[in-house]
């Protein structure tokens, strides 16, 4: 099978399949301290970058491909900052998990949906300090 790489989420590869996405969206912008002067409009001072924010959304179809969402759930829970990484390599900085979505539709006899929509929102963050690294490595693979 060939695998081709959408995003990679901390340990999560979206590829086509099993789990794809289909729809990214990031939204990001600047803060500005307005200060009042006499006359005129108000001076804007740049205070910095304003909080990022990210959606992946995506579709799984576990009957044929198989696939699931609880790995995802893990590193959420763990409420760890993990690497967010295009599929061309660009690297797009550490984010925690914020919350993930699903919606599950044509369900099957065992209750699973033939096809699960889901949206995992994203909120930048700062990398982790040494120790944390070696935290999130242990947690994702059971040390």
């Amino acid at each position: 099978r060939v695998c081709v790489m959408l995003y990679m989420l901390g340990a999560v590869a979206f590829e086509v399949w099993p789990v794809n996405v289909e729809d990214v969206s990031r939204d990001s912008g600047a803060e500005y301290a307005e200060k009042a002067v006499v006359g005129r409009r108000p001076v804007l001072e740049f205070v910095g970058e304003a909080t990022e924010t990210f959606e992946l959304s995506g579709k799984l179809f576990p009957e044929k491909f198989g696939g699931s969402l609880w790995l995802l759930h893990a590193q959420r829970r763990a409420g760890k900052a993990v690497p967010l990484t295009r599929g061309d390599g660009t690297p797009l900085g550490w984010v925690v998990i914020e919350k993930v979505t699903e919606q599950s539709s044509r369900l099957m006899a065992n209750g699973v949906g033939r096809m699960v929509e889901f949206t995992v929102s994203l909120k930048r963050s700062d990398a982790p300090g040494a120790g944390g690294y070696f935290s999130i490595i242990s947690g994702q693979f059971g040390l």
